[in-house]
């Protein structure tokens, strides 16, 4: 049975059901704290096999979303993050299933060393307690924030975004199932019933309840968090992602790189957004690059040696170095050079993702040391940032910030420390 997009109508009510989900994590977390690895993977298997299972009611709850979302006028890029296959839907199972084969990070030792007087100091990794998860129209985080909360040891709240509420609806039911099978508490991962904005704002100030906020979605989403929230917050700002072709790229390289980039799927975080071109090599590389792009399907908005390229090409405006266009659209600059390559990014760029082309390795490390993003690529597709393809299992997200985590935030970034102190019977004087 799809349940109905929101239950839950006036302020009164969602308050008082914020609040109880507050308790009912926090006192999850302490369960979790003190579980087993092999009960949370054991949670996590029976939360994969779940959700196979549930393939059809999944795709059924999405097919109610997608066309709701076209009703309301989503962009197609909206509906290509929203839309689920039973290949998505079996590429979410495994994501699962692979967080529950990676090694339990609780209770890990960072660091370990003795003291002059004796004393043995370890650093062990602990879970951080309630995470809040506030994210958008991806159905698919439902599954990855709450397996990765729950392999670190944390309860979760999550909520999502009213486009993909039916579809992360369907999921909870089978993370739940997973939970139960396993003998754990069902409010270990919550998901807040309702689309009404007010629980947001609810979420942020509960300080009493969570330890930390994610925030998965665009610029008016994470700006509101970062702006209201009273709680701790991991932000994943949006991402103006840029492939720099440099003077030493290897030109069959740069073409295959900068496509997939670009084009292999346009709609999430590690998309390329903006093409940056060295002009030592403008007369070999430019036009290659620009017309396998228009090839492929791309709006390509440039410089006029871009535009000297392909009538095809559109001017480009000053906002668009700055956009993150989530859609089959990307800019395309000439550069004078690593260091003019690199002040661009800096200016431009939401210290996200970017890549750089060329078989130079002293360039490489230039670029990748001078440029402040969370991930830096040498001779790869920006595609890649990507907490599953980094070994994680999955992310909640990609951290833009410098606190805590940055990057993909995996089991490990879900996680903080504490100090073991083992002694022999020390005094101190």
């Amino acid at each position: 049975m799809i349940a109905a997009v929101s239950t839950v109508r006036t302020e009164t009510e969602i308050a008082a059901l914020m609040e109880a989900m507050g308790e009912a994590a926090r006192a999850a977390a302490r369960v979790l704290a003190t579980a087993p690895a092999e009960t949370r993977n054991r949670a996590l298997t029976a939360a994969a096999a779940a959700i196979r299972a549930a393939t059809a009611e999944i795709l059924a709850a999405n097919a109610q979303d997608v066309a709701a979302g076209r009703a309301r006028g989503l962009t197609e890029a909206l509906i290509d993050r929203l839309a689920l296959t039973p290949a998505r839907i079996e590429a979410i199972a495994r994501a699962v299933d692979d967080i529950a084969a990676l090694p339990d990070p609780v209770g890990s030792v960072i660091a370990e060393w003795t003291r002059p007087n004796g004393l043995r100091i370890q650093r062990v990794r602990t879970p951080l307690g309630v995470i809040g998860v506030i994210y958008e129209s991806r159905p698919n985080v439902t599954a990855d924030a709450g397996a990765l909360c729950l392999k670190a040891g944390n309860a979760c709240l999550l909520r999502g975004g009213s486009e993909s509420f039916r579809s992360s609806q369907a999921i909870h039911r089978c993370l739940v199932a997973g939970l139960v099978a396993a003998g754990l508490p069902e409010a270990a991962i919550g998901f807040v019933p309702t689309t009404d904005r007010e629980a947001v704002g609810l979420m942020l100030a509960m300080n009493r309840h969570l330890d930390v906020i994610v925030p998965r979605g665009g610029k008016s989403l994470v700006a509101r968090v970062q702006t209201e929230a009273r709680v701790p917050v991991f932000a994943h700002l949006d991402g103006n992602c840029h492939v720099y072709v440099h003077a030493g790229a290897d030109l069959a390289k740069a073409r295959a790189i900068v496509v997939n980039a670009k084009m292999r799927r346009t709609s999430i975080c590690g998309a390329a957004e903006t093409l940056l071109v060295d002009r030592d090599v403008a007369a070999s590389h430019l036009a290659p690059l620009v017309q396998d792009l228009l090839a492929a399907g791309c709006e390509v908005r440039g410089d006029a040696a871009a535009q000297a390229v392909d009538a095809r090409v559109r001017p480009a405006t000053d906002a668009d170095w700055d956009t993150e266009y989530l859609d089959a659209v990307i800019a395309v600059k000439l550069v004078d050079g690593i260091d003019e390559a690199i002040a661009h990014i800096e200016a431009h760029g939401s210290h996200h993702t970017e890549a750089i082309v060329t078989e130079d390795a002293e360039a490489a490390r230039r670029f990748m040391a001078g440029i402040d993003s969370a991930i830096l690529l040498h001779n790869a597709s920006t595609q890649f940032a990507d907490g599953g393809e980094f070994g994680m299992g999955a992310e909640i997200g990609i951290a833009t910030g410098k606190m805590h985590a940055r990057g993909p935030v995996g089991t490990e970034q879900l996680c903080s420390f504490k100090y073991l102190v083992f002694g022999e019977g020390q005094t101190r004087s």
